[in-house]
C-alpha cells in the first residue's frame, strides 16, 4: 500500500473570552469534502515536515505562521493508502487565513471539538489536543 506523507497545523490562540482555540477547515474538495481537518499537506523532496507546512499554509489560507513542537505522528490506513501525517502546534504570525482550498472553518473551544465531522485520520488526535487545550486554561 501507497504511503502518503503530510503535515497537518493545529494553529492556536486565545479568543476574546481568554479560552484557547483551535482552527479547524471543511474540506472544499474530494471524497471527504465536507469533513473537518487541520490545514496542511503534503510533503515535497527535500522538505522538512516543518518547511512543507509553512509552505502549505502559506499557499492555501495566504498565512504565515510559526511551527512549534510535534503533537503526534498519526498513522492512518485510507482504502486506498497509508497517510503519515505529522502535527504541529503553531500560531499565526501574520496574514487573515484567507480560505482558498477549503469550503468552511471555525476556531473551536475544547468543548467544541467534537461538534464538527472529522476525518478520520484527525480523529485520533483529538483526545491529545483537547488534554493540552486542558492544560492551557
Amino acid at each position: 500500500m501507497k504511503t502518503v506523507r503530510v503535515v497537518a497545523a493545529v494553529l492556536k490562540t486565545i479568543n476574546q473570552n481568554s479560552k484557547p482555540v483551535i482552527f479547524a477547515t471543511a474540506r472544499g474538495y474530494g471524497e471527504f469534502k465536507g469533513q473537518w481537518e487541520f490545514p496542511g499537506g503534503k510533503i515535497e523532496q527535500g522538505e522538512t515536515p516543518q518547511q512543507a507546512l509553512k509552505r502549505e499554509i502559506k499557499e492555501e489560507l495566504d498565512t504565515e505562521i510559526e511551527v512549534h513542537n510535534l503533537i503526534d505522528t498519526v498513522e492512518y490506513d485510507y482504502p486506498n493508502f497509508h497517510l503519515s501525517m505529522d502535527c504541529f502546534w503553531c500560531e499565526v504570525i501574520s496574514g487573515n487565513l484567507v480560505l482558498k482550498e477549503h469550503e468552511a472553518a471555525r476556531w473551536l473551544t475544547r468543548e467544541e471539538l467534537d461538534s464538527v465531522q472529522w476525518l478520520p485520520a484527525d480523529i485520533d488526535l483529538i483526545s491529545k489536543i483537547k488534554d493540552e487545550m486542558l492544560a492551557m486554561e
